[in-house]
């Protein structure tokens, strides 16, 4: 029998969480829990989750004290799935809970990650779905996993994966790109996306800006996390080679061409170049010695919960 723990975040999803509940009662086949993250909602979201959980045990809720975004909703939900397998899916019904077992059939040839692709997908043009196809091109060239849909929340992982990865941020769409870097087999399939309902959307194109953000940290993270002095290190040594190339074309003007060290600008350039180039080792080094800090493990969360329900 296979098992599955949904992750929902909520927030401010009080006209649809009762239409959620309802699909997922007609999901047959897998025996699922559904972890419900109360993200700081300020709507009635809260006292309708309690509602539902307790009638129904399956359903589980985290309550957070207040809004710390999606990111850290998900990561929360992942950290207490209890079954084999995680879909993270959005409570405001444009993820189908009827595409979770077509996400499960494909994770049973051999993936490690199935994500879903909202091929026909039902928002925006112009605010939402431009941006995103913008994002999804340079997240795919970047990190060399190409996927059509970075932004779709509904996915399959594999639980001993999902809760290796931690997650700050916006990081929660590059999740297969990291999984891929461990070495999982990631797939994508199509999936359903249905026109917004209910609520308001709580993205626009201004996230578009921190996703570039993070997306520059990932590449680093993926290149370099575990060897920061490499980057800074090649840095460096390219703002020493200037400096040696302004150190030489200053000498080369001052004995053939007849020109002083003061009458151009390269003995400053040479100057600063190589400070410029001592201070990236210096910042290697200070990274190296906080990575093994890192590995030597802090085992902190980027969140706080203020209860639970139905958790053992």
């Amino acid at each position: 029998m296979r098992q599955v723990s949904i992750v929902i975040p909520v927030y401010n999803e009080e006209e649809s969480l009762g239409h959620l509940y309802n699909k997922l009662k007609e999901l047959e086949g897998f025996e699922w829990e559904a972890i419900c993250v109360n993200d700081g909602s300020k709507d009635k979201s809260l006292e309708i989750l309690r509602e539902i959980a307790s009638r129904d045990p399956r359903i589980k809720v985290i309550n957070f004290i207040k809004n710390y975004g999606q990111t850290p909703a998900m990561a929360a939900g992942f950290q207490k799935a209890k079954y084999p397998v995680v879909v993270p899916m959005d409570a405001d019904l444009q993820n189908d809970p009827a595409d979770i077992p077509k996400l499960l059939d494909k994770m049973d040839t051999g993936y490690d990650v199935v994500s879903g692709w909202r091929k026909n997908r039902q928002d925006k043009a112009i605010s939402r779905i431009l941006p995103s196809k913008m994002a999804n091109g340079m997240i795919s060239y970047i990190t060399g996993v190409k996927l059509h849909d970075y932004g779709c929340t509904l996915k399959a992982y594999k639980r001993e994966i999902i809760q290796e990865i931690k997650l700050y941020g916006e990081m929660h769409r590059f999740i297969p790109a990291y999984a891929a870097w461990h070495g999982a087999k990631v797939t994508e399939i199509v999936v359903q996306h249905h026109p917004r309902q209910y609520g308001q959307a709580k993205y626009g194109i201004a996230r578009t800006f921190k996703v570039v953000l993070d997306l520059l940290v990932v590449k680093f993270l993926m290149d370099y996390s575990t060897r920061p002095i490499h980057f800074f290190g090649k840095a460096g040594f390219w703002s020493f080679l200037v400096s040696f190339i302004a150190v030489l074309l200053a000498l080369y003007f001052k004995f053939f061409g007849d020109k002083s060290l003061i009458q151009t600008p390269l003995p400053l350039m040479a100057a600063l170049f190589f400070i410029v180039g001592a201070q990236f080792i210096l910042m290697g080094i200070l990274a190296e010695m906080m990575t093994r800090h890192y590995h030597e493990g802090l085992d902190r969360t980027i969140y706080k919960i203020k209860d639970k329900i139905n958790f053992e």
